[in-house]
């Protein structure tokens, strides 16, 4: 996974699989177990382990930034092509502890915005987990209005102590994952092509600001997020890919039990009305997520995604995700341990 795709693909197009049968273990899947997680000082000491936010790299672009790809929907729009270069540029002039530049979102942007952001407000009183409802209000959504990524950092800072941090496209995992352990959740600034509302084959505005923001704003999730931003700073290649597909499973597409009935709290769930639907329906495998276990490979170019990890609550989740990293963060040298407010016995 390393080097590929780490943030959430929405695919509203896509025809709806059929049934997957009943529950079973991850290991059903046939994927190679994780390595067991032992303390291993040289790991760290072989590359820099960033020690605040200004040493993580928002530069390192692995791809959806103002390069489009021909099956892009904005790749033959020209006046779209230059928009996305125009805000990029802006994110990678950004510095740690400026204001995040505002962009004035054109009225066809505003409209894309205000159609997602309808469509879901119909599902989410059903299907989202008590948690997101909750962060909701807080942010105070409009249609006719994209919120701004500074107004919203402001937010989560006085709830969560998380922040925004503008990114010119997709980061590398490592990069992506250590933005977390200092509670900075990178954020891309660019809207989705108008042609389809209801698509994005990257990261975008609507995803991250409908799928991630409230949901940081809840303490026990933060928490989970915190915990494998922390162990991707001590983790080796092998560790790393194992944490890159729990965040997958939970902090992009997870679900929650809510006496009995799963709701989502995964961004790419709650960002798009199609695998909202999806999930709601029945038609992907529910497994409980074993933090231990192998985890399938990563399905992002697929359609809506063919199973979803459960967790009981995110108490559990965070304590599972703890008992799993614990190991690894062992490898964290001790003034990155103090940055990142980690106390080991």
């Amino acid at each position: 996974m390393v080097g590929q795709k780490l943030r959430m693909i929405t695919h509203e197009n896509k025809a709806l699989g059929p049934p997957t049968g009943p529950t079973r273990s991850a290991a059903a899947q046939g994927a190679a177990a994780p390595p067991a997680p032992a303390p291993a000082p040289s790991v760290a000491a072989a590359r820099r382990v960033p020690r605040s936010i200004d040493e993580v790299d928002n530069g390192a672009i692995l791809g959806f930034a103002a390069e489009l790809s021909e099956d892009h929907p904005g790749f033959l729009d020209p006046a779209y092509k230059q928009r996305r270069v125009d805000i990029c540029n802006l994110a990678r002039g950004h510095r740690i502890g400026e204001p995040i530049p505002r962009i004035e979102y054109l009225p066809e942007e505003v409209a894309t915005w205000g159609l997602v952001l309808g469509q879901l407000e119909a599902l989410f009183p059903q299907h989202a987990c008590t948690e997101f409802l909750h962060s909701l209000p807080l942010f105070g959504f409009r249609r006719d209005e994209v919120p701004q990524l500074d107004e919203l950092s402001n937010v989560l800072l006085s709830h969560t102590g998380f922040r925004i941090r503008p990114v010119a496209g997709l980061l590398h995992p490592r990069d992506f994952l250590n933005g977390l352990a200092f509670r900075t959740f990178h954020s891309t600034q660019y809207m989705r092509h108008a042609s389809k509302p209801s698509y994005t084959p990257e990261p975008d505005v609507v995803h991250e600001l409908i799928g991630h923001v409230p949901m940081l704003a809840d303490p026990s999730f933060a928490d989970l997020v915190h915990a494998i931003g922390v162990a991707s700073l001590g983790a080796d290649e092998q560790q790393l890919k194992h944490l890159v597909k729990l965040y997958w499973y939970t902090v992009e597409f997870g679900v929650v039990l809510e006496g009995g009935e799963p709701k989502a709290f995964g961004a790419g769930i709650l960002s798009s009305y199609g695998e909202l639907q999806h999930m709601a329906e029945g038609r992907a495998e529910m497994l409980s997520l074993d933090v231990f276990s192998p985890l399938p490979k990563i399905s992002y170019k697929d359609g809506y995604q063919p199973r979803y990890f459960v967790l009981q609550s995110f108490e559990e989740g965070v304590a599972q995700l703890k008992a799993y990293c614990r190991p690894i963060m062992h490898n964290i040298p001790d003034e990155v341990r103090a940055a990142v407010q980690l106390h080991l016995p």
